[in-house]
């Protein structure tokens, strides 16, 4: 790879790392290559981004960018997996593969968050996150839900009043009757 080459992954990298709300990095040295295509053509389906590149075109890459405190993970064969808008997207499709695939060879390095460094296993715990369509659906719930709780806190008075009159009611009937 000449100078030229290698400066336009660097760049590549760092504009679509910079753009990236979570990463996962991975070993998948040792991961046979029929394994890896399956794992690959999984995040292609999400839209989420995978790239093994050399740690030291990757350090070039998110150097002075939020993103350089994973550098402490950047040792061996690397491939950064990412999504740009769900954070939890690719956790969760290397969660699955792992528990399907428990023989295999991949390795988590750890993972990266908010300027947060998830070490090893860790990396994994961004597949517990809830995705954004998830975090939507219980806001829409919730929106539903309060109308329609503090109608029933209005009504309760009412209905209790209306209780009361009737039971002075039935009362009266049954003294006159």
């Amino acid at each position: 790879m000449n100078k030229a080459e290698k400066q336009q992954v660097i760049d590549s990298l760092r504009g679509d790392l910079s753009q990236a709300v979570s990463i996962v990095l991975t070993d998948l040295s040792g991961v046979d290559v029929e394994t890896v295509n399956a794992l690959r053509a999984q995040f292609r389906e999400q839209n989420i981004k995978c790239q093994v590149a050399k740690n030291t075109l990757i350090r070039l890459a998110i150097k002075d960018t939020p993103v350089e405190a994973m550098n402490t993970l950047l040792g061996g064969p690397t491939a950064l997996i990412w999504h740009e808008e769900e954070p939890a997207a690719a956790a969760k499709i290397l969660k699955t593969f792992l528990k399907e695939n428990i023989n295999s060879n991949l390795s988590i390095k750890g993972g990266y968050i908010d300027g947060e460094v998830l070490v090893e296993e860790d990396g994994l715990k961004l597949a517990d996150m809830l995705g954004k369509d998830e975090l939507r659906a219980q806001m829409l719930g919730l929106i539903e839900q309060v109308p329609g709780t503090f109608l029933a806190l209005l009504n309760t008075p009412a209905r209790q009043f209306l209780g009361v009159l009737e039971a002075k009611k039935k009362q009266l009937e049954d003294g006159e009757g």
